[in-house]
């Protein structure tokens, strides 16, 4: 790394001494180092065009060197040191009695000549300088004193010489104009680390979102990023050195300065704006010398925490449907989705019920995207389909090390994750006592506490559930709470059986064939028999159980035109896996389908059998059966009495 470097010579035979070590020792050297020739005269403009050109260091010697440095400011001035061993060759060059020799220079020369007179053994007569003004009239007074010749920087010299004095400059060797470049590399690099730093720190703190002000021991300010600046409405320019008083109303920041004890955690309301402060002395080796105030936007929080949401969102938290993709024109599906426009604008939250594939779910997502939280994320969860430990650590998320297996940092919940959006929660009537009793706490505070945490999280959530369970039945039972029933049941959507909207068979069956035949080079149609055929049908799986015949269907026919012999092959295939050989009779499906008091027409060897099937699934199997978990339950333990 080249550091840009600029001697600025008082005489020509030290610009000639650098150039020679600059080419004698320039493997030893990292600089960029230019040259210029000026006394104290003119040295200063030279050292001020060497700086517009980027000069990091500037050297010089004597009289210029103290010029230079008293009037540039911005850029660090190295000098070149006289040596006794220069003073020594200065006086042999005058060739005179040395009692009538003054030596002129500032205290870096005055020591040498101290050295050169103890090692001599003579007395040496000095002219000692503390400033370029007072030259000519110390010169004068040797002059006086019958001082003939004097040596020294090439500034006393041409004072001595137009007083009719004899004059000699004391030359700087090779060795300590290489000292004196050595030095300016080193100051070079440590002012160029420091900028770094201080460029760093500069961006940090410019950069940031909190409002930071800093003040001295006299309560002025010395610091206030452009964060502050927006919230105090002001200049940085027109704030730094006044009273801090003057500037913010009411401000801490002297008593901090006054006590050395830090304030934090204070809520401050500034205009529009909410401000959580903290304000915390500034000490070094213990002695307080400043204090600084950080002042963070809680609404700009807010917006941040919602921008990362937004992202989680745009990773798959996403509702996909909207009440235009619902098909069918029946009056009860018309009036359901009239219920959802009127739905969608509170947040109050939603108990959607209705039977097993009449799409709860696309309601829900639907209710999602005519809300305000359309552009939020949009969580679902099937509370049937998890284990109780499994399902509240996704729901309320947990801590590192709340359990073994427990993720790295701790994972969020999806309340969390739903923060700002929707939380649908399928097959409600199926959550657990236990997680009830959270969930009820979510609805009530708005806030979540993670699995083996300590803390709450407050969540803005929109709840929307779903059962095709009678809820009434499960709290008369003492299954479901009461009070968690009665918080999800403030908006009501009964979403119709297909049973109940044959209209709009032939719109689903047109619907669900060509979304089929994307995936099958043959395009099947079916017939008007067929179509007949399948509003015939009770339909106790609704909408999801006709999307799945038509599906096996339209794999196993050979023809083009699906007949309603085809769909009847199909339709017996799933009544005897549901040990049912009666068609086209009370099917078992249907019979399921009904009321759960119905289940006791069931054999129980049959409903054992469908037990061992699912591995005693108790979810699989009761879905099988067209009834829910608890029933199948309390089925069983019945039984076993």
């Amino acid at each position: 790394m080249d550091y840009k470097i600029c001697v600025i010579a008082p005489f020509p035979n030290l610009a000639r001494t650098t150039e020679a070590v600059l080419q004698e020792r320039a493997s030893e050297l990292n600089v960029n180092v230019q040259i210029a020739i000026g006394d104290s005269r003119d040295g200063v403009e030279r050292a001020l065009q060497a700086v517009e050109r980027g000069a990091e260091v500037l050297i010089s010697r004597g009289g210029t060197a103290l010029a230079i440095a008293s009037q540039i400011a911005t850029v660090p001035v190295v000098e070149i040191q006289v040596t006794a061993v220069d003073v020594f060759h200065a006086i042999k060059q005058a060739g005179v009695d040395p009692q009538i020799i003054g030596i002129a220079g500032f205290r870096s020369v005055i020591y040498e000549c101290e050295r050169l007179a103890d090692l001599l053994g003579v007395s040496i007569h000095v002219i000692p300088l503390d400033n370029m003004a007072e030259t000519a009239d110390k010169i004068a007074f040797a002059a006086s004193k019958g001082i003939k010749v004097v040596i020294g920087d090439a500034n006393s010299v041409i004072i001595a010489r137009e007083m009719g004095l004899g004059g000699y400059v004391i030359e700087s060797g090779k060795d300590a104009v290489y000292k004196a470049i050595k030095e300016a590399e080193l100051v070079a690099d440590v002012r160029r680390r420091e900028q770094e730093r201080a460029e760093l720190l500069r961006t940090i703190v410019d950069s940031s979102t909190d409002g930071i002000v800093a003040i001295d021991t006299d309560n002025r300010i010395t610091f206030f990023n452009p964060t502050a600046c927006e919230i105090f409405r002001v200049k940085s320019a027109n704030v730094i050195g006044r009273p801090v008083r003057e500037v913010m109303l009411n401000t801490r920041l002297p008593e901090v300065l006054d006590s050395g004890i830090p304030n934090i955690g204070e809520i401050q309301h500034i205009g529009h704006k909410v401000l959580a402060t903290k304000r915390i002395p500034i000490k070094i080796k213990n002695k307080v010398v400043g204090a600084i105030a950080n002042f963070q936007d809680v609404t700009q929080l807010q917006q941040f925490e919602q921008t990362i949401r937004q992202k989680l969102h745009e990773k798959g938290l996403v509702a996909k449907v909207d009440l235009e993709q619902i098909i069918g024109k029946s009056a009860v599906l018309q009036a359901a989705k009239r219920q959802v426009r009127r739905y969608a604008a509170p947040d109050s939250t939603v108990l959607i019920t209705g039977e097993s594939g009449t799409g709860k779910e696309m309601f829900a997502q639907s209710i999602h995207q005519l809300s305000s939280r359309v552009k939020s994320p949009f969580v679902a969860i099937n509370c049937a389909a998890l284990p109780e430990t499994l399902l509240e650590s996704e729901l309320m998320g947990y801590e590192e090390g709340a359990f073994t297996g427990a993720k790295k940092g701790g994972k969020q919940g999806l309340f969390e994750l739903a923060h700002g959006g929707t939380i649908f929660l399928d097959e409600i009537g199926e959550l657990p006592l236990a997680l009830q009793a959270r969930l009820l706490r979510v609805l009530q505070e708005k806030e979540v506490m993670r699995l083996g945490g300590h803390k709450v999280t407050p969540v803005d959530v929109r709840i929307i559930a779903a059962t095709n369970q009678n809820l009434i039945e499960l709290v008369a039972h003492k299954e479901f709470r009461a009070d968690l029933y009665y918080r999800l049941n403030i908006l009501r959507l009964h979403l119709p059986p297909l049973r109940n909207r044959y209209g709009d068979i032939p719109l689903l069956v047109e619907h669900f064939l060509r979304k089929l035949s994307n995936k099958d080079a043959a395009v099947k149609k079916l017939s008007e028999d067929a179509i007949h055929f399948l509003e015939s049908l009770p339909w106790p799986g609704n909408i999801r159980e006709l999307a799945n015949i038509l599906e096996r269907t339209m794999v196993l026919s050979d023809s083009d035109e699906i007949s309603a012999d085809d769909i009847k092959e199909i339709y017996r295939c799933d009544l005897h896996s549901d040990y049912s050989s009666d068609y086209p009779g009370l099917a078992i499906n249907s019979a399921l389908a009904a009321e759960p008091a119905k289940l006791e027409d069931v054999k129980q060897d049959m409903i054992e059998q469908i037990l061992r099937e699912e591995d005693f699934n108790y979810t699989r199997a009761a879905k099988r059966l067209g009834i829910s978990r608890t029933t199948l339950w309390r089925r069983m333990q019945k039984q076993s009495k």
